[in-house]
C-alpha cells in the first residue's frame, strides 16, 4: 500500500516536473535571450529603428537623480493599477534631510478603467479634490508630479502621450493623447482647485529616484509586480530619438513589449500562449506575461524571468572599467534571491547591490518634481516677476479696459496712452468687392507693393502679385522727403514691371504707424515706431507727402483712396474669409490690435449709428507708468537703449523686436553671477543684437531645441554644458510665455468690451492675426489661445491666421472706398436736376436707398446734401414709414 502511494506520488511529481520543465531555462538559453534583449535595446535607441523596436526605450526627460539639496512641499499622484494614490510629500534638505509623506488610496472601479477617458480623469480629479479637502490644502497651488505607469512617448518632462494601455486599462480616447493635458482639462472642468503640473513619470523612474535619494549611486530602477519594467540612466549621445549629446537621461525601456516581434517564441510555453489569448491585449506585452503571475513561491516561476533583469546591468553606458552599482527591486525573497544569483552569473563583471524601495514611486514623482524645480530655482529668482497669475492678468485686463475708455473719450483722449484712433473703416468685406487695385505696405525694413485683383466671375476670387523692396537704414533715419521719394520710386518700378504706368488704379496704403485720421484718405502721423525716425513727417498727412513725391516724378499717377494700419489690413484680410472677424492683431516685430467699435462710443467722430474700426495703438500701454509694477530691470534697460525712451513700453515687453535682446540681457546677468557658462562672458554675448528673437523660436522647438541652443550659444563664443542649454531654453520659455500672457490680457479686454457692446451672454467672434512671432514661434499661438480662453471663458474665439498679409486688406478697404465713391457720384447725378433742398418724403426714401442700399426702404430716412457732393451724407431714423 505504502509502495503504491509512493509510486503514485512519484508519478505525479514526474508529471509536474515534465510540465514545468519548459519553464526552466539553461544558462545557454539565458545568454541567448540576453543578447536578443541587447539588440532590442539598441534598436529602441536608434532613430531609424525606434518605430519598429519592440522595446521602445522611451526618453523620460529626467536628466539627473537627486543630490540631497531638494526641498519643498509637493503633490504626487500614482496611477498604475486598480488603486490610485494621492500624496503630499514634504522634502527637507540640509543636515536634517528628510522626506515626510501623507497619502490616501482610492479605488479605480472596473467600469472606470474600461470606460471613457473623460470619466477616468474626472474620477482622478474627484479623488484629488477629496484628498485636498482632507489635507485642508484646496487653496494651495502645489507643484505636482504625476506617476503614470503606462507606456508614454514624452517630448518634455511635463508632456506624455499615452502609447498604449496595459494592466487591464482600456479607457477610450486616451491613446495618442497627452495625459497631462487630459488631467488639466479635467481639473478645469471641476473648477475647484488648480495645480502646477511639473512632471509626468513612469513608476519605474519614480522607483529609481526614490532609491537614489538615499543612495546617489543608484541609476537603475526595476519593477516586478502586477507588471514589470526597468529604467536606467543612459548617455545622451546614445539616445538618437532626442537631441543633444551631453550628459545623461533616464530611459524607460518598456521592456514588457520584448518578444512582441516573435523573437522569444522558442522559450514561450503553451501556458504563456493561453495567457496571451485570454488577455485584453492579445499579442502585446509578451515579456510581461512570461512567468510574472507570481502566485507561488516556487523557483520555477522565477527562473524564467530573471534573464530580463540582466541586460541593463551591462556597462554599456559607462566608460570602460565602470559598472552600474545599484538596482532598486520591489519583490519577494525567492524572486530576489534567484535574480541576484542569475545576474551574477550572466554579468560577472558587474558588482550590483539591490536596494528595496520602501516608499513606492509616488515619493519618486515628488523627487523628480523637486529636482526639476531645483534646477530652475536659481534662474527663477530673475524670472519670478515675469510669471503672472490669472488674478494678475485679469488686473491687467481691467487696466487696459480703463485705458480704452479714456482713449475713446473726447475729454480724456489727450492724456490717454492707448489712443484708440478712428480709422473711418466702417465695415468688414461683405463679398461685393471687385476691381483692380494697388496696395502699398510700409511698416518695416522691407516695403511691399501688391497688385490685387478681386473678381466675381463664378465666385469671388482674389489674385495677387507682389514685390518686396528694401528700405535702407539711412532712409529710415533720414529725411521724410527721401523716404517718400523712395516709396514713389519703388511704386514706379512696380507699375512699369506690371505695364500699368499709363493707368490710374485705386491705391490702398498700409502705413503701420500711429496716425490720426480725419477721413479714410487722410492720415497724420503721430509718432514713429519700429526704429523709423525720418524727419519732418510727424504731424504731417502721409497721403499728401506721398502724392507730392509722385507728382515730383511726373511719370505716372495714382489715386490714393485709403490709408490703413497693418492691423486693420489684417482684420480686413481675415474678414474676407470669415465675416464674423471683428478683431485684428499683429504680433511680430511690433504689436498692435484693432476692433469694430460702436460709433456711439467714439466721441471723436460724429454720428452714433453703426460701427467703425478702432486702431488701439496698444504698444503705448503703460507709457504713463501704469505697468511699472510688472516691468523688470531688463525691460528698463531695453527702454533706456532704445530710439524712443519712455515710449511704446508695452510693445517693448512683448514684441519680437525686443524679445531676443531681453533674453540676452538675462543671460549676461546670470553668467556674471556664475549661474551660466561657468561665469564666462564673451564679447559676442555682450554685443547688443547678437541674440535674436528667431533664436528663441529655434531654442523652444520640441525636438531640436537643445541642439539649436548649443549651436547658437557656441556661435556666441561660450561652450555650453547640457545644463546651460536647458537653462537657456527655460529662460526663453518664460520670456515668450510672458509675452503671450500679456497679449492675452489686452486681447481679453477687447473681447469683453465687444461682448458688453452687444449685450449678449456669450460672444462668438473671430480674431484675425498675423506677425512673425505668432507664426514662427513653435509654442506661442497655443499659449496665447489657452490663456485667452481661460481669462474670458464667456467668449468663443476663433483665431484665424492671415495668410496673405495686410496688403490684401488695404486693397479690400480701397475696394470699399471705391464703391462708396461710385455711390456718391450716383447720388450727385440724381440730384443734379433738383433745384431745391426741399425734397418729398418719397425722394428722401429713394435717395437714402441709393446711399444705404435696400436696408432703408421701410423706414423714414433723412438725406442732407449740398451741391458739393463731398458733403453729402444720410442717416436712417429707424422709424417705420
Amino acid at each position: 500500500m505504502v509502495t503504491a502511494v509512493a509510486q503514485r506520488l512519484a508519478s505525479q511529481r514526474k508529471e509536474i516536473d515534465d510540465t514545468l520543465e519548459a519553464f526552466t531555462l539553461s544558462s545557454t538559453q539565458l545568454q541567448q535571450v540576453k543578447e536578443r534583449m541587447r539588440v532590442e535595446l539598441e534598436r529602441g535607441l536608434k532613430k531609424d529603428t525606434h518605430h519598429t523596436a519592440s522595446v521602445k526605450m522611451l526618453p523620460s526627460y529626467v536628466y539627473r537623480t537627486p543630490d540631497g539639496t531638494e526641498r519643498g512641499k509637493f503633490l504626487a499622484l500614482d496611477l498604475g493599477g486598480t488603486n490610485f494614490r494621492v500624496l503630499v510629500v514634504k522634502i527637507r534638505s540640509g543636515i536634517r534631510k528628510s522626506v515626510r509623506m501623507y497619502n490616501k488610496i482610492y479605488a479605480i472601479p472596473l467600469e472606470i478603467m474600461q470606460g471613457t477617458g473623460e470619466e477616468l480623469f474626472d474620477h482622478i480629479v474627484h479623488c484629488i479634490s477629496d484628498f485636498l479637502d482632507y489635507m485642508g490644502m484646496k487653496n494651495t497651488r502645489l507643484p505636482l508630479g504625476f506617476t503614470f505607469s503606462f507606456p508614454c512617448s514624452q517630448t518634455g518632462i511635463d508632456k506624455g502621450t499615452l502609447v498604449s494601455w496595459t494592466k487591464g486599462f482600456k479607457a477610450t480616447d486616451c491613446e495618442g493623447h497627452d495625459v497631462v493635458d487630459m488631467l488639466r482639462e479635467a481639473i478645469k472642468r471641476q473648477n475647484e482647485f488648480d495645480l502646477d503640473i511639473v512632471a509626468v513619470v513612469n513608476d519605474t523612474v519614480g522607483t529609481m529616484m526614490t532609491c537614489a535619494y538615499e543612495d546617489p549611486k543608484c541609476e537603475i530602477g526595476l519593477i516586478a509586480g502586477t507588471g514589470s519594467n526597468v529604467c536606467y540612466m543612459e548617455a545622451m549621445k546614445n539616445i538618437e530619438v532626442v537631441e543633444g549629446d551631453n550628459g545623461q537621461m533616464c530611459v524607460n525601456t518598456e521592456w514588457g513589449g520584448f518578444g512582441d516581434n516573435d523573437n522569444i517564441e522558442d522559450i514561450r510555453t503553451k501556458f504563456d500562449r493561453e495567457v496571451d489569448q485570454g488577455s485584453l491585449n492579445v499579442g502585446k506585452q509578451r515579456c510581461e506575461q512570461l512567468s510574472f503571475s507570481l502566485r507561488d513561491d516556487s523557483d520555477y516561476y522565477c527562473e524564467g524571468s530573471v534573464w530580463c533583469c540582466v541586460t541593463p546591468s551591462q556597462p554599456r553606458t559607462r566608460p570602460s572599467g565602470h559598472h552600474y552599482d545599484n538596482i532598486c527591486l520591489l519583490s519577494f525573497y525567492s524572486f530576489s534571491g534567484i535574480l541576484k544569483e542569475t545576474v551574477k552569473e550572466l554579468a560577472p563583471k558587474c558588482e550590483v547591490e539591490f536596494v528595496l524601495s520602501e516608499d513606492g514611486s509616488g515619493k519618486g514623482a515628488a523627487l523628480i518634481t523637486a529636482v526639476a524645480r531645483q534646477h530652475h530655482r536659481e534662474i527663477d529668482k530673475y524670472l519670478y516677476s515675469m510669471r503672472f497669475s490669472d488674478e494678475t492678468l485679469r488686473d491687467i485686463m481691467s487696466r487696459f479696459r480703463m485705458e480704452m475708455e479714456k482713449g475713446l473719450g473726447r475729454d480724456t483722449n489727450p492724456t490717454a496712452t492707448v489712443k484708440m484712433l478712428p480709422t473711418f473703416v466702417r465695415s468688414i468685406p461683405d463679398g461685393s468687392e471687385k476691381g483692380d487695385f494697388i496696395a502699398l505696405d510700409l511698416g518695416g525694413s522691407n516695403f511691399r507693393i501688391l497688385r490685387v485683383k478681386v473678381s466675381h466671375e463664378k465666385k469671388q476670387t482674389v489674385q495677387m502679385e507682389s514685390q518686396n523692396y528694401e528700405t535702407p537704414e539711412d532712409i529710415i533715419h533720414g529725411s521724410g522727403s527721401r523716404l517718400f521719394d523712395h516709396v514713389a520710386e519703388c511704386l514706379g518700378d512696380f507699375m512699369e514691371k506690371q505695364n500699368i504706368k499709363d493707368k490710374k488704379l485705386p491705391v490702398g496704403f498700409t502705413f503701420s504707424f500711429p496716425c490720426a485720421h480725419t477721413k479714410l484718405d487722410e492720415a497724420v502721423l503721430l509718432t514713429w515706431t519700429k526704429r523709423f525716425k525720418a524727419s519732418g513727417v510727424e504731424g504731417m498727412d502721409v497721403v499728401k507727402l506721398l502724392n507730392k513725391a509722385i507728382k515730383k516724378r511726373g511719370d505716372y499717377d495714382a489715386d490714393i483712396m485709403a490709408v490703413v494700419n497693418d492691423t486693420v489690413g489684417t482684420m480686413m484680410t481675415c474678414g474676407f474669409d470669415d465675416q464674423r472677424c471683428e478683431v485684428g492683431i499683429i504680433i511680430g516685430t511690433g504689436t498692435n490690435a484693432c476692433y469694430m467699435e460702436e460709433l456711439r462710443h467714439i466721441d471723436m467722430v460724429e454720428g452714433d449709428e453703426g460701427r467703425m474700426c478702432i486702431n488701439t495703438e496698444w504698444g503705448a500701454f503703460g507709457d504713463d507708468g501704469m505697468l511699472e509694477d510688472i516691468r523688470t530691470e531688463f525691460d528698463r534697460e531695453i527702454d533706456r537703449g532704445s530710439l524712443n525712451p519712455g515710449k511704446q513700453l508695452f510693445e517693448k515687453m512683448v514684441s519680437g523686436m525686443y524679445m531676443g535682446e531681453l533674453v540676452r540681457l538675462i543671460l549676461v546677468k546670470m553668467a556674471k553671477e556664475g549661474l551660466l557658462f561657468e561665469g564666462r562672458i564673451t564679447p559676442e554675448l555682450l554685443t547688443k543684437g547678437k541674440f535674436e528673437t528667431k533664436h528663441i523660436s529655434a531654442i523652444e522647438k520640441t525636438k531640436e531645441g537643445l541642439t539649436k541652443a548649443k549651436e547658437i550659444l557656441t556661435r556666441l563664443g561660450v561652450e555650453p554644458s547640457a545644463d546651460d542649454c536647458i537653462a537657456v531654453q527655460h529662460v526663453c520659455a518664460i520670456v515668450s510665455f510672458r509675452s503671450a500672457n500679456l497679449i492675452a490680457a489686452t486681447l481679453g479686454a477687447i473681447l469683453a468690451r465687444l461682448k458688453d457692446n452687444k449685450n449678449i451672454p456669450r460672444l462668438r467672434t473671430t480674431v484675425g492675426i498675423d506677425g512673425s512671432l505668432y507664426k514662427m514661434h513653435p509654442q506661442y499661438s497655443r499659449r496665447l489661445h489657452k490663456t485667452v480662453r481661460r481669462l474670458v471663458p464667456e467668449c468663443d474665439v476663433r483665431f484665424l491666421l492671415s495668410e496673405s498679409g495686410s496688403g490684401k486688406g488695404a486693397a479690400l478697404v480701397t475696394a470699399w472706398a471705391s464703391r462708396l465713391a461710385d455711390q456718391t457720384r450716383q447720388i450727385a447725378e440724381t440730384l443734379a436736376d433738383i433745384p431745391t433742398a426741399l425734397i418729398s418724403l418719397n425722394c428722401k426714401v429713394m435717395l437714402a436707398a441709393i446711399f444705404f442700399g435696400n436696408h432703408c426702404f421701410q423706414h423714414k430716412c433723412v438725406v442732407t446734401f449740398s451741391h458739393n457732393t463731398k458733403h453729402l451724407f444720410g442717416f436712417c431714423t429707424q422709424q417705420p414709414i
